[in-house]
């Protein structure tokens, strides 16, 4: 494995919540100013998903692209205004990499062109198979490298699986096995029946989750706005929490009889082990969003497969990691976004096997 740079953070961000609300607040108003890398021109465009639902993508291709990510964001947003997944863009762009970003189901202007609702990754694994091969068609180069953050981020290891299913032994829309490189994620969810129990009885994190289900809330209305009658406006109205979400809107359709066999079926925890492309998973022991329980089950699995390089760190919070100064000069990076630093750093280490 190769040997990161430990992170550093100030010290009033040494506890998870301040961390992942601060960089949140932060980071949305000023990330723009930490990068001197501009906006790729990107291309609009859509591409068909599994199951031949549309899906939104910005594509930017640089000169001389050596390979491509394929990325999206966590469970609500969308590209308009997810400046952690847009800074990602920026910074791998002038690193050589053809960058595709996606608004997944349900989300932005994927919500726009079709009424399909979210599956957690059971559906848009092959969303980023599909991607991928609509990519390359347009000149996007292999290998393809699957990324995401939070529930984007277990979202991208379905990918990894749903490519392995769909690509080895065969092609898959033109798509061959080896062009697949891997994934990293930062901060996946990993089990969604012991998170979100944990979460909704956490003192700070039921706030959290009030303020995630708000947003779900308004992507429901926003799909009914531009599909009347797809959805039942009184189970819009009862989804007022992420479980009311999944319990009115998703499970019937996806054929789950309840919302605990759904996340038992979409949770990538079981998935690791079967991870057969190299991927990073960077996590942080204090995310105030996961069941801490998940820590050395976690540790274990990834132990367990040599294919998987395991970042944990005692401090980050939930997509915090905005490194000190003295972290910065540590890790000799540009900037304090310390863990997309270590995503490309270890992609332009990986890909060169």
């Amino acid at each position: 494995m190769i040997c990161f740079p430990p992170y550093n953070p100030p010290v009033f961000l040494r506890n998870g919540v301040v961390t992942t609300v601060y960089t949140t607040l932060w980071g949305k108003r000023y990330w723009q100013n930490t990068t001197p890398h501009l906006e790729p021109q990107y291309h609009k465009t859509v591409l068909m998903g599994g199951q031949n639902v549309p899906i939104f993508c910005l594509i930017a291709i640089p000169e001389n692209a050596h390979s491509t990510i394929v990325g999206t964001y966590g469970i609500t947003g969308d590209l308009e205004n997810e400046w952690f997944l847009r800074l990602l863009g920026r910074k791998a762009y002038a690193q050589g990499f053809a960058v595709v970003l996606f608004d997944w189901r349900a989300h932005g202007k994927t919500a726009e062109l079709s009424p399909t609702l979210t599956s957690d990754g059971l559906f848009e694994g092959e969303d980023f198979v599909r991607i991928a091969a609509g990519a390359a068609a347009m000149g996007c180069p292999s290998k393809f490298w699957f990324t995401g953050f939070s529930l984007g981020g277990q979202l991208a290891l379905w990918g990894l699986k749903a490519a392995a299913d769909l690509t080895n032994g065969t092609e898959y829309f033109g798509l061959k096995y080896s062009d697949i490189g891997g994934g990293a994620v930062i901060c996946p969810n990993l089990d969604a029946t012991r998170s979100l129990s944990y979460l909704v009885r956490h003192p700070v994190g039921k706030y959290l989750e009030q303020s995630i289900a708000k947003n779900l809330k308004k992507l429901a209305w926003r799909i009914h706005d531009h599909h009347p009658g797809t959805l039942d406006l009184e189970a819009i109205k009862r989804a007022n929490t992420i479980w009311d979400f999944d319990n009115e809107l998703v499970i019937k359709r996806l054929g789950f009889p309840s919302v605990e066999t759904y996340y038992a079926a979409s949770s990538p925890l079981q998935l690791l082990p079967e991870i057969s492309k190299p991927s990073l998973i960077i996590y942080a022991a204090d995310d105030p969003l996961f069941h801490p329980e998940l820590v050395p089950e976690l540790q274990a699995t990834c132990d367990s497969n040599p294919k998987i390089d395991l970042l944990m760190t005692r401090y980050g919070g939930h997509m915090g990691y905005l490194s000190s100064k003295k972290g910065q000069i540590q890790a000799q990076d540009a900037d304090p976004w310390w863990a997309w630093n270590r995503v490309l750093q270890w992609l332009e280490y990986i890909r060169k096997f």
